[in-house]
Protein backbone atom coordinates (compact mmCIF):
# COMPACT_ATOMS: atom_id res chain seq x y z
CA UNK A 1 0.00 0.00 0.00
CA UNK A 2 1.11 3.59 -0.72
CA UNK A 3 1.38 5.84 1.54
CA UNK A 4 1.07 9.89 1.36
CA UNK A 5 4.09 11.81 1.22
CA UNK A 6 3.96 14.91 3.15
CA UNK A 7 3.99 18.26 1.59
CA UNK A 8 7.02 20.44 1.77
CA UNK A 9 6.67 23.07 4.35
CA UNK A 10 6.43 26.81 4.27
CA UNK A 11 9.49 28.24 2.21
CA UNK A 12 9.42 31.49 4.81
CA UNK A 13 9.89 28.43 7.92
CA UNK A 14 12.93 26.51 5.44
CA UNK A 15 14.77 30.17 4.29
CA UNK A 16 18.26 30.00 5.00
CA UNK A 17 18.55 27.12 6.54
CA UNK A 18 21.72 24.53 6.04
CA UNK A 19 20.80 20.71 5.40
CA UNK A 20 23.06 18.79 8.04
CA UNK A 21 26.04 17.25 6.57
CA UNK A 22 26.79 20.14 3.90
CA UNK A 23 25.44 20.53 0.71
CA UNK A 24 25.44 18.12 -2.04
CA UNK A 25 23.12 17.24 -5.01
CA UNK A 26 20.33 16.09 -3.07
CA UNK A 27 20.38 18.62 -0.76
CA UNK A 28 20.29 21.15 -2.98
CA UNK A 29 17.35 19.81 -4.92
CA UNK A 30 15.61 19.80 -1.37
CA UNK A 31 16.59 22.87 -1.06
CA UNK A 32 15.25 24.43 -4.29
CA UNK A 33 11.65 22.70 -3.94
CA UNK A 34 11.29 24.04 -0.15
CA UNK A 35 12.69 27.99 -1.05
CA UNK A 36 13.59 28.44 -4.29
CA UNK A 37 10.59 29.72 -6.53
CA UNK A 38 8.35 32.30 -3.89
CA UNK A 39 4.78 30.62 -3.80
CA UNK A 40 5.88 27.65 -5.61
CA UNK A 41 4.37 24.77 -3.07
CA UNK A 42 0.93 26.17 -3.30
CA UNK A 43 1.27 26.42 -7.21
CA UNK A 44 2.68 22.75 -7.84
CA UNK A 45 0.05 21.78 -4.73
CA UNK A 46 -2.77 22.88 -7.09
CA UNK A 47 -1.07 21.47 -9.88
CA UNK A 48 -1.39 18.20 -8.82
CA UNK A 49 -4.42 17.82 -7.35
CA UNK A 50 -5.83 18.96 -11.50
CA UNK A 51 -3.71 16.30 -12.45
CA UNK A 52 -4.42 13.93 -10.35
CA UNK A 53 -8.18 14.54 -10.69
CA UNK A 54 -7.29 14.66 -14.40
CA UNK A 55 -6.20 11.18 -14.34
CA UNK A 56 -9.15 9.54 -13.03
CA UNK A 57 -11.44 10.55 -16.55
CA UNK A 58 -9.35 8.13 -17.98
CA UNK A 59 -10.78 4.82 -16.64
CA UNK A 60 -13.78 6.80 -16.09
CA UNK A 61 -13.78 7.17 -19.76
CA UNK A 62 -12.57 3.79 -20.90
CA UNK A 63 -9.32 5.06 -21.96
CA UNK A 64 -6.74 2.92 -19.99
CA UNK A 65 -6.42 -0.34 -18.10
CA UNK A 66 -4.79 -1.35 -14.48
CA UNK A 67 -1.46 1.12 -14.74
CA UNK A 68 -1.36 1.78 -18.49
CA UNK A 69 -1.47 5.84 -19.81
CA UNK A 70 -0.55 8.83 -17.87
CA UNK A 71 -1.37 12.66 -18.20
CA UNK A 72 0.99 15.39 -17.44
CA UNK A 73 1.32 19.24 -16.63
CA UNK A 74 3.67 21.77 -16.93
CA UNK A 75 3.23 25.03 -14.98
CA UNK A 76 3.96 28.22 -17.00
CA UNK A 77 5.80 29.73 -14.20
CA UNK A 78 8.48 27.27 -12.92
CA UNK A 79 8.70 25.30 -16.10
CA UNK A 80 8.45 22.21 -13.53
CA UNK A 81 6.09 19.00 -14.86
CA UNK A 82 4.24 17.17 -12.84
CA UNK A 83 3.96 13.81 -14.04
CA UNK A 84 1.97 10.05 -12.78
CA UNK A 85 4.62 7.96 -10.86
CA UNK A 86 5.36 4.19 -12.99
CA UNK A 87 3.49 1.77 -12.64
CA UNK A 88 0.38 2.89 -9.97
CA UNK A 89 -3.15 1.86 -10.20
CA UNK A 90 -5.32 4.78 -10.91
CA UNK A 91 -7.34 3.74 -7.37
CA UNK A 92 -4.61 4.27 -5.56
CA UNK A 93 -2.92 7.14 -6.78
CA UNK A 94 -3.60 10.04 -4.55
CA UNK A 95 -2.04 13.46 -5.30
CA UNK A 96 0.70 13.39 -3.47
CA UNK A 97 1.97 10.32 -4.78
CA UNK A 98 2.49 12.72 -8.65
CA UNK A 99 5.98 13.62 -9.30
CA UNK A 100 7.54 16.58 -10.19
CA UNK A 101 10.51 17.01 -12.89
CA UNK A 102 12.84 19.69 -13.95
CA UNK A 103 13.13 20.36 -17.86
CA UNK A 104 15.89 17.65 -17.86
CA UNK A 105 14.20 14.91 -16.02
CA UNK A 106 15.69 15.55 -12.39
CA UNK A 107 13.19 14.59 -9.71
CA UNK A 108 12.36 17.82 -7.50
CA UNK A 109 9.43 16.29 -5.61
CA UNK A 110 8.68 13.02 -4.91
CA UNK A 111 9.65 9.74 -3.82
CA UNK A 112 7.88 7.62 -6.47
CA UNK A 113 10.03 7.29 -9.81
CA UNK A 114 8.14 8.98 -12.64
CA UNK A 115 6.38 7.14 -15.71
CA UNK A 116 8.65 5.23 -17.99
CA UNK A 117 6.79 8.24 -20.62
CA UNK A 118 8.56 11.37 -19.33
CA UNK A 119 11.39 11.59 -21.35
CA UNK A 120 8.97 11.66 -23.94
CA UNK A 121 6.87 14.17 -22.63
CA UNK A 122 9.76 16.68 -21.56
CA UNK A 123 10.74 16.45 -25.15
CA UNK A 124 7.17 17.77 -26.53
CA UNK A 125 7.40 20.02 -23.82
CA UNK A 126 10.55 21.55 -24.87
CA UNK A 127 9.51 21.73 -29.12
CA UNK A 128 5.84 22.94 -28.28
CA UNK A 129 6.16 26.30 -25.39
CA UNK A 130 2.17 26.20 -26.59
CA UNK A 131 1.75 22.95 -24.67
CA UNK A 132 1.38 22.98 -20.95
CA UNK A 133 -0.20 19.22 -20.68
CA UNK A 134 -0.23 16.08 -22.36
CA UNK A 135 -1.78 12.59 -21.92
CA UNK A 136 -0.90 9.13 -23.46
CA UNK A 137 -3.86 6.54 -23.84
CA UNK A 138 -3.76 3.07 -25.31
CA UNK A 139 -7.58 3.87 -25.99
CA UNK A 140 -8.84 0.51 -27.85
CA UNK A 141 -10.80 1.89 -31.11
CA UNK A 142 -7.75 4.65 -31.42
CA UNK A 143 -5.36 1.96 -30.83
CA UNK A 144 -7.01 0.16 -33.49
CA UNK A 145 -6.31 2.39 -36.20
CA UNK A 146 -2.70 2.86 -34.82
CA UNK A 147 -2.28 -1.14 -34.96
CA UNK A 148 -2.87 -1.20 -38.54
CA UNK A 149 -1.14 2.34 -38.96
CA UNK A 150 -3.95 4.35 -40.45
CA UNK A 151 -4.32 7.83 -39.43
CA UNK A 152 -8.51 8.61 -38.50
CA UNK A 153 -9.98 10.72 -41.94
CA UNK A 154 -11.99 13.98 -41.17
CA UNK A 155 -15.10 12.28 -42.14
CA UNK A 156 -17.13 13.44 -38.95
CA UNK A 157 -17.80 17.26 -38.16
CA UNK A 158 -16.65 16.09 -34.28
CA UNK A 159 -13.34 15.37 -35.81
CA UNK A 160 -12.86 19.05 -37.87
CA UNK A 161 -14.08 20.65 -34.83
CA UNK A 162 -11.43 19.64 -32.16
CA UNK A 163 -8.78 18.09 -34.43
CA UNK A 164 -9.19 20.47 -37.81
CA UNK A 165 -8.27 17.50 -39.76
CA UNK A 166 -7.47 14.06 -39.95
CA UNK A 167 -6.19 12.65 -36.83
CA UNK A 168 -2.59 11.34 -37.79
CA UNK A 169 -0.62 8.15 -37.32
CA UNK A 170 3.19 8.58 -36.54
CA UNK A 171 5.68 5.64 -36.91
CA UNK A 172 7.29 3.22 -34.75
CA UNK A 173 9.04 3.91 -31.66
CA UNK A 174 10.29 2.28 -28.59
CA UNK A 175 9.39 3.43 -25.18
CA UNK A 176 11.84 4.66 -22.29
CA UNK A 177 13.76 7.30 -23.62
CA UNK A 178 12.46 10.41 -26.16
CA UNK A 179 12.12 8.32 -29.08
CA UNK A 180 8.17 8.60 -29.04
CA UNK A 181 8.59 12.36 -28.00
CA UNK A 182 10.64 12.90 -31.24
CA UNK A 183 7.47 11.34 -33.17
CA UNK A 184 4.93 13.25 -31.80
CA UNK A 185 6.61 15.94 -32.57
CA UNK A 186 7.50 15.30 -36.32
CA UNK A 187 3.81 13.72 -36.66
CA UNK A 188 1.35 15.64 -34.64
CA UNK A 189 1.03 18.94 -36.78
CA UNK A 190 -1.35 21.51 -36.08
CA UNK A 191 -4.11 18.40 -34.42
CA UNK A 192 -4.10 18.17 -30.51
CA UNK A 193 -3.84 14.44 -31.23
CA UNK A 194 -1.79 11.90 -32.83
CA UNK A 195 -1.57 7.94 -33.20
CA UNK A 196 1.71 5.89 -32.69
CA UNK A 197 2.23 2.98 -34.89
CA UNK A 198 1.75 -0.14 -32.75
CA UNK A 199 1.63 1.52 -29.66
CA UNK A 200 -1.28 3.88 -28.63
CA UNK A 201 -2.69 7.76 -28.60
CA UNK A 202 -0.92 11.20 -27.37
CA UNK A 203 -2.61 14.02 -27.36
CA UNK A 204 -1.61 17.80 -26.48
CA UNK A 205 -3.27 20.82 -24.88
CA UNK A 206 -2.61 24.65 -23.73
CA UNK A 207 -3.59 22.94 -20.39
CA UNK A 208 -4.22 19.56 -18.83
CA UNK A 209 -7.97 19.46 -19.06
CA UNK A 210 -7.51 20.36 -22.77
CA UNK A 211 -5.31 17.46 -23.70
CA UNK A 212 -7.88 14.78 -21.67
CA UNK A 213 -10.68 16.56 -23.19
CA UNK A 214 -8.89 15.49 -26.94
CA UNK A 215 -7.65 12.09 -25.35
CA UNK A 216 -11.33 11.36 -24.41
CA UNK A 217 -12.55 12.61 -27.84
CA UNK A 218 -9.96 10.55 -30.13
CA UNK A 219 -11.73 7.68 -28.61
CA UNK A 220 -14.99 8.85 -29.21
CA UNK A 221 -14.71 9.86 -33.13
CA UNK A 222 -12.39 6.54 -33.82
CA UNK A 223 -15.10 4.28 -32.45
CA UNK A 224 -17.71 5.97 -34.79
CA UNK A 225 -15.53 5.95 -37.81
CA UNK A 226 -15.12 2.46 -37.15
CA UNK A 227 -18.55 1.34 -36.98
CA UNK A 228 -19.08 3.38 -40.05
CA UNK A 229 -16.25 1.25 -42.17
CA UNK A 230 -18.46 -1.99 -41.06
CA UNK A 231 -21.13 -0.53 -43.33
CA UNK A 232 -18.66 1.26 -45.92
CA UNK A 233 -16.25 3.74 -46.80
CA UNK A 234 -16.63 6.93 -44.90
CA UNK A 235 -16.49 9.86 -47.11
CA UNK A 236 -14.09 12.55 -45.91
CA UNK A 237 -15.46 16.42 -45.24
CA UNK A 238 -13.52 18.64 -47.73
CA UNK A 239 -10.73 20.92 -46.83
CA UNK A 240 -12.34 23.88 -46.62
CA UNK A 241 -15.14 22.44 -45.14
CA UNK A 242 -12.89 21.31 -42.18
CA UNK A 243 -11.54 24.74 -42.04
CA UNK A 244 -14.69 26.36 -41.43
CA UNK A 245 -15.95 24.02 -38.90
CA UNK A 246 -12.56 24.29 -36.79
CA UNK A 247 -12.89 28.10 -36.55
CA UNK A 248 -16.68 27.73 -35.66
CA UNK A 249 -15.66 25.31 -33.01
CA UNK A 250 -12.81 27.19 -31.58
CA UNK A 251 -13.88 31.07 -32.00
CA UNK A 252 -17.33 30.90 -31.97
CA UNK A 253 -19.39 28.21 -30.36
CA UNK A 254 -19.48 28.09 -26.05
CA UNK A 255 -19.43 30.67 -23.71
CA UNK A 256 -17.35 33.82 -24.00
CA UNK A 257 -14.07 33.01 -22.49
Amino acid sequence: MLLPMPWPESSAANAGATPRGGPTAATDRKAIRLTGVIGMPNLLQALREEVWRLHLELPKNGLVVWTGGNVSGRDPQTGFVVIKPSGVRYEDLRPEHLVVVDADGRVIEGDLKPSSDTASHLYIYRHRPDVHGIVHTHSPYATAFAAVGRPIPACLTAIADEFGGPIPCGGFALIGDEQIGQVVVESIGSSRAVLLKNHGVFTIGPTPEAAVKAAVMVEDVARTVWLALQLGQPEEIPPEAVAKLHHRYTHIYGQAR
